[in-house]
């Protein structure tokens, strides 16, 4: 069977780790990224998509190594996540990260629509952040919850396609946007753990297992699902 895969932001963190998984399992991956995934066998297109037309500069390319595949695969992974409050957030940095986090899935879902078969599937990598909040991440928490709201409405508008959806809300994962976020000092990595059930910090590894499982099994079309060892209740 001819398989695959598009993700955004394949080039770090669980975007290349999902890109490896992929490819293991005998898609072709395509990451459109502003940086390179150095997977061997990933297709890297360079594309900007916090810019507003971001699609009219590479739409053709992207659908020209997309192909005509059996079962076509979105990851909506690529993010931004800015320290901001309710109180400091700029409109433009805002517009930005919304831009990216949640604009450019819909409009990338659209334009590969036409190519998805029964049996394809769009997976959003949203965060616990997508249904809860924190102090300190106003924009990221406001994009991730409308990813999951943007992954509901895709699951109603592709009724009866044979296409299904999901939202996987990784937990703290030890990934490069989540260290520019804490810093490296071993003593913040432990308060976040002890938060934990399993008392450790997700690997990105086991957060492209779970999309693996998503894009592998239809049953579960507009679920939630949280990945994240298990969160302590406070």
């Amino acid at each position: 069977m001819n398989k695959c895969a598009v993700i955004s932001g394949a080039s770090k963190g669980i975007g290349k780790a999902t890109a490896k998984v992929l490819v293991d399992n005998g898609y072709r991956v395509i990451n459109l990224s502003r940086s390179r995934c150095d997977v061997p066998e990933v297709i890297n297109l360079t594309v900007d998509m916090t810019e507003i037309n971001w699609l009219s500069h590479c739409s053709q390319e992207i659908l020209s190594n997309v192909g005509q595949p059996d079962q076509l695969l979105i990851v909506h992974n690529a993010a931004v996540l800015l320290k901001d409050t309710i109180e400091s957030v700029q409109a433009e940095q805002f517009q930005k990260v919304l831009m990216l986090n949640v604009t450019a899935p819909a409009v990338l879902t659209g334009l590969l629509r036409p190519l998805m078969g029964e049996g394809s599937s769009v997976l959003f990598i949203s965060s616990t952040l997508g249904h809860k909040a924190v102090s300190n991440s106003c924009t990221y928490v406001t994009s991730k919850h409308a990813l999951i709201g943007l992954m509901r409405s895709a699951c109603q508008d592709l009724v009866g396609s044979g296409v299904h959806t999901a939202a996987i809300c990784p937990g703290f994962t030890d990934t490069e946007m989540l260290r520019g976020h804490i810093g490296t000092d071993p003593a913040i990595e432990q308060g976040i753990a002890s938060t934990i059930a399993m008392g450790r910090l997700i690997t990105p590894a086991e957060i492209a297992n779970v999309v693996l499982f998503c894009a592998q099994n239809p049953v579960v079309n507009g679920a939630v699902i949280d990945a994240n060892l298990g969160q302590i209740e406070q």
